[in-house]
C-alpha cells in the first residue's frame, strides 16, 4: 500500500485547524475521484513555504522583529494567487490551509492561477500608519525573491487594503529599477487598479446566493438574509443583496450586532458605519453587543463573511437557516458542514461563493498586463457569466457524484488541476 506524504500541522485532533478542515475536503473528494497516490500527493502539499523575521523602526525609536510567511500551494496552472493579511492570530497552518484553498478556489472558477497566502503576525489597529508602510515595505523585501507577476501576485486580505497594495507594488519596482503593475492586485485605479475589484467578493457572495435560491425554490422577497462580517466582503455584499430584494435582517462588525426583523435600510447602515466606524449607535435596530446568537437567528440565509471557524460542532445544531453562502474563507468547520449537510442546509462553499474576488483580481492582471482596462459594466457582466457558469458546474458534479456542493466545488477544480498535471508530466 503507498504511503502518502503529509505536511505536519499542529493540533492534529483540532476541528478549528483551518489546515486539517482543508485536507479533509481534499482527501473526501480525491477519494471520489480515485486520484492516485502520487497525484495526490503532489496536490495535498504546499510547493513551498517562507517564513521571513521582519525587523521593523517603530515611532517611539525602538526595533520591534516580526514573524511573516508566504505559502505557494501550486503553480502548475499558472502564477500563485493570495491575499496578505495582519493579524495577531496568523499562524503558518491558517496560511497553508488559505493558499490550498486558493488552488481550488482559482480553479473552480478556472481562471489560470495558483494557490497563494500571506500573513505577518502583528496587530495593526495597534501600529501608526508610518510603521504599518515599514513593516509593509521590509516584509516585501523579504519575499521578494518569490513574488512577480508570472510567479506569485499578492492582494488584500484581513487588515490590509489597496494602500498597503501600492507600497509591495512601490517596493517591487524600486527593487525591480521599473514600474511593474501587474505584481499585486487590489491596487488604487490610479495605478492599475481594476474598476468593480472593491465590490467583487460581496459581488461574487449575491451571484451566488441567486443561484442557489434557485435550487431551493426561493425568491430573494420571501429571504430573510444574516450576514457576520461588515467589510468588503459581508457590507458591500449585503447592501447588494439588499439591492436584490433580499431582507437583511441582521449585520454584525467585530464589536456587535444589529437586528432588525423588519429588515434594515443597508445605505444608512453602511453610512453609518463609516461614519462611526461601528455599528454601535445605528438607531433602527437592537443591538447586541458581540453579535452573541447571531448566527442562530431564524433565517432563510445565513452569510458567514468574517473569519474561518464560526460554525463548528459547538453550534451547528442551533443554525436555523435554510441556505448558508461562505463568504469567508473556511467559516465552517469539517464536522459542523457534514453535520448540516446530513440535516439537509444547503451549503455554497467558500471557494466558489467568496471567488469573486480573484476572478476580478485576474480581471486586474490581465488589464494591467495589456494596458488597457475595462468599463465596470464590462468587469461586472464578465465576473457574472465566469460566477454562474462555476455555479452550475458544481451543482452538474453535484448531480453526477451524488455529493454536496462543497465535496463537488472539490472534486471539481482537483479534477482540473490534477488533468494539468499529468498533461505537463513531472519534470525530473
Amino acid at each position: 500500500m503507498a504511503t502518502h506524504a503529509t505536511v505536519e500541522a499542529h493540533d492534529t485532533n483540532d476541528e478549528f485547524n483551518p489546515f486539517l478542515s482543508q485536507q479533509e475536503g481534499f482527501n473526501t473528494a480525491a477519494d471520489h475521484l480515485g486520484l492516485e497516490g502520487g497525484v495526490r500527493d503532489v496536490l495535498s502539499m504546499p510547493d513551498r513555504e517562507l517564513t521571513v523575521n521582519v525587523p521593523v523602526l517603530m515611532d517611539d525609536g525602538s526595533v520591534q522583529v516580526f514573524t511573516g510567511y508566504r505559502v505557494q500551494h501550486n503553480t502548475l496552472r499558472g502564477p500563485s494567487k493570495g491575499g496578505i493579511r495582519f493579524s495577531p492570530d496568523v499562524n503558518l497552518d491558517e496560511v497553508r490551509a488559505l493558499a490550498a484553498w486558493m488552488t481550488w478556489k482559482c480553479s473552480v472558477v478556472n481562471v489560470p492561477f495558483g494557490g497563494g497566502k500571506g500573513g505577518v503576525i502583528c496587530d495593526p489597529r495597534s501600529m501608526s500608519i508610518g510603521e504599518q508602510e515599514r513593516l509593509t515595505r521590509r516584509y516585501t523585501a523579504a519575499i521578494l525573491d518569490i513574488i512577480g507577476p508570472d510567479r506569485d501576485v499578492p492582494a488584500p486580505d484581513m487588515n490590509t487594503n489597496d494602500q498597503t497594495m501600492a507600497w509591495i507594488m512601490d517596493t517591487y519596482s524600486m527593487h525591480e529599477r521599473k514600474t511593474t503593475t501587474a505584481v499585486v492586485t487590489g491596487k488604487p485605479l490610479s495605478i492599475g487598479g481594476s474598476r468593480g475589484r472593491r465590490e467583487a467578493t460581496g459581488r461574487g457572495v449575491m451571484i451566488s446566493a441567486n443561484e442557489a435560491l434557485k435550487m431551493v425554490g426561493l425568491r430573494p422577497e420571501d429571504t430573510r438574509v444574516v450576514v457576520q462580517g461588515a467589510g468588503n466582503v459581508g457590507g458591500l455584499g449585503a447592501m447588494l443583496l439588499h439591492r436584490e430584494g433580499y431582507k437583511i435582517i441582521s449585520i454584525s462588525d467585530m464589536y456587535g450586532a444589529i437586528n432588525n426583523e423588519r429588515g434594515l435600510d443597508m445605505p444608512a447602515v453602511l453610512s453609518h458605519l463609516k461614519t462611526n466606524r461601528t455599528l454601535e449607535g445605528y438607531g433602527e435596530a437592537e443591538y447586541v453587543p458581540k453579535g452573541e446568537g447571531q448566527l442562530e437567528q431564524e433565517c432563510e440565509l445565513l452569510v458567514p463573511a468574517a473569519t474561518e471557524n464560526q460554525i463548528t460542532s459547538a453550534n451547528c445544531d442551533r443554525i436555523k437557516a435554510r441556505l448558508i453562502v461562505e463568504g469567508a474563507n473556511g467559516p465552517t468547520t469539517a464536522i459542523a458542514s457534514k453535520a448540516l449537510s446530513e440535516r439537509g442546509v444547503t451549503i455554497v462553499p467558500d471557494i466558489l461563493a467568496n471567488a469573486g474576488g480573484v476572478t476580478v483580481s485576474y480581471f486586474e492582471w490581465v488589464q494591467d498586463r495589456m494596458g488597457y482596462f475595462w468599463t465596470e459594466e464590462i468587469v461586472n457582466s464578465r465576473l457574472e457569466q465566469i460566477m454562474v457558469q462555476a455555479f452550475q458546474e458544481v451543482r452538474q458534479t453535484s448531480e453526477k457524484h451524488r455529493v454536496d456542493l462543497r465535496t463537488a466545488a472539490y472534486i471539481l477544480s482537483i479534477d482540473r488541476v490534477a488533468s494539468v498535471y499529468r498533461m505537463r508530466g513531472l519534470f525530473s
